[in-house]
């Protein structure tokens, strides 16, 4: 009987890892761990051999795959999983001769992301992905799938429609593009709308479990899922957050990524991911207690460029500093220009040489989003990268304006207001918007 995450068990798993010096194995395998767990699996041992490539038919020489089988034999394994992607033949040669389940490393992340999927958005660009990373795999007699149970791996559409023949699963296919182009739509329209209202966004992006939700939550109390798991967020979700200077924004956390990220996901969620290229400002959140943090903020920021984010105000965010002794001032985590020199300064130094597909960083700040540490900090640096400025301002408005100053005690900063003989006079602190649209009632100072 096979198992599946949702039982108490964890299914046993021996994960297996190929340097071909492409990127760094040990790093990357370290993280097929923490993969491995989010889906409901235990990851027992792990395997790696070094190549100069891959061996065609089974990924790994002969020999290599031999103590791989005697292994998965005296240990009991039920799931192999490949740290690298797998052809078809591969995954049915080593199937046959290890006589144990095969899922490559792609295969295993949309398994999470379908886990963690729950809007039907969510569901549907998993769903997508998918279908369009497993229908080369559905070739022949499909002994890739002779073994689907449920289990890790296979979590998403299901076994009924993966055993559907090619031409069913590209109509499949089609049906939910068309349906993606929807949601791609509507969420166009929003963003147009958020624009047109004057609404500032700001994004927050970064490595999977750097704590972007905790963020998220601590900052408005969005009561977003927040477990130490790789991709315990999928679902994008929004909310307002009121600075000190009475500026209101939006706060957009996103999903988190990883390296080598499935191209089938970052297609799929092309538009979750537009939801950061198009904000006004944002943060690029990394784990500052990894010894990695230098390479999953470059990650991030590579990902931004490739998206269209090169002018826009990215200010990295080093989260979970209460866990971490090293001194954060002398380390030189980014290959990117600075805008804020008074910012840069407390964390990071600026670079001599810029490269010139360089996105355009603020000033890294360090927080806690756990304890609170910092967050004044990251606020001032929000407000420093604000697109819309700020102006002190007398306004004496009629009566009949009563609403407007209840929106301005909303939206913005009231000092003080007093009613007069000539009207409401109100001292307050707002955006350039609402100055254009009250300029006509300004009292003269």
């Amino acid at each position: 009987m096979e198992l599946t995450a949702n039982e108490k068990k964890p299914v046993k798993a021996l994960l297996v890892g190929v340097d071909t010096g492409e990127y760094d194995a040990e790093s990357s395998m370290e993280e097929l761990f923490e993969l491995a767990k989010s889906a409901g699996a235990e990851a027992i041992a792990s395997i790696s051999q070094k190549l100069d490539k891959k061996e065609p038919a089974t990924c790994v020489k002969s020999g290599k795959l031999e103590e791989i089988k005697t292994f998965c034999d005296q240990e009991d394994i039920e799931l192999i999983i490949f740290d690298t992607e797998l052809t078809p033949v591969q995954i049915r040669n080593i199937e046959e001769i290890t006589d144990v389940r095969v899922i490559d490393r792609t295969m295993l992340i949309l398994d999470i992301f379908a886990l963690r999927a729950k809007s039907a958005e969510g569901k549907i660009q998993v769903e997508l992905a998918q279908l369009k990373y497993m229908l080369p795999r559905l070739s022949g007699k499909g002994v890739a799938l002779s073994r689907l149970g449920g289990g890790i791996g296979t979590r998403g559409p299901g076994e009924t429609k993966l055993e559907t023949d090619r031409r069913h699963i590209n109509t499949r296919i089609q049906t939910l593009k068309t349906q993606l182009k929807n949601v791609e739509e509507h969420r166009a329209l929003l963003r147009n709308r958020r624009k047109k209202d004057g609404v500032i966004t700001v994004a927050i992006v970064g490595y999977t479990n750097a704590g972007k939700s905790t963020l998220m939550n601590f900052l408005t109390d969005a009561g977003v899922l927040s477990e130490d798991k790789l991709f315990a967020t999928l679902d994008p979700t929004s909310r307002a957050l009121k600075l000190k200077n009475g500026v209101s924004v939006m706060l957009i956390d996103t999903v988190g990524l990883v390296r080598r990220l499935p191209h089938h996901l970052v297609e799929a969620f092309k538009s979750t991911l537009e939801e950061a290229a198009d904000a006004d400002i944002i943060l690029n959140v990394c784990d500052a207690s990894s010894e990695e943090a230098r390479l999953h903020l470059e990650v991030t920021n590579k990902l931004l460029y490739e998206l269209g984010c090169k002018d826009k105000p990215i200010i990295p965010v080093l989260n979970k500093c209460d866990l971490t002794k090293c001194d954060l001032t002398k380390c030189d985590l980014l290959n990117s220009s600075f805008s804020k020199g008074d910012l840069s300064k407390e964390v990071l130094p600026q670079r001599d040489k810029v490269s010139d597909d360089s996105v355009n960083v603020s000033g890294a700040v360090r927080i806690s989003a756990k304890y609170g540490t910092g967050i004044d900090k990251l606020l001032e640096a929000i407000e420093d990268n604000l697109p819309k400025k700020v102006k002190r301002v007398k306004l004496c408005l009629p009566f009949d304006k009563a609403k407007v100053v209840g929106a301005l005690r909303k939206d913005c900063v009231v000092y003080s207001e007093e009613y007069t003989d000539r009207g409401i006079e109100v001292d307050a602190l707002i955006d350039e918007i609402t100055y254009n649209k009250l300029r006509n009632y300004l009292m003269d100072s």
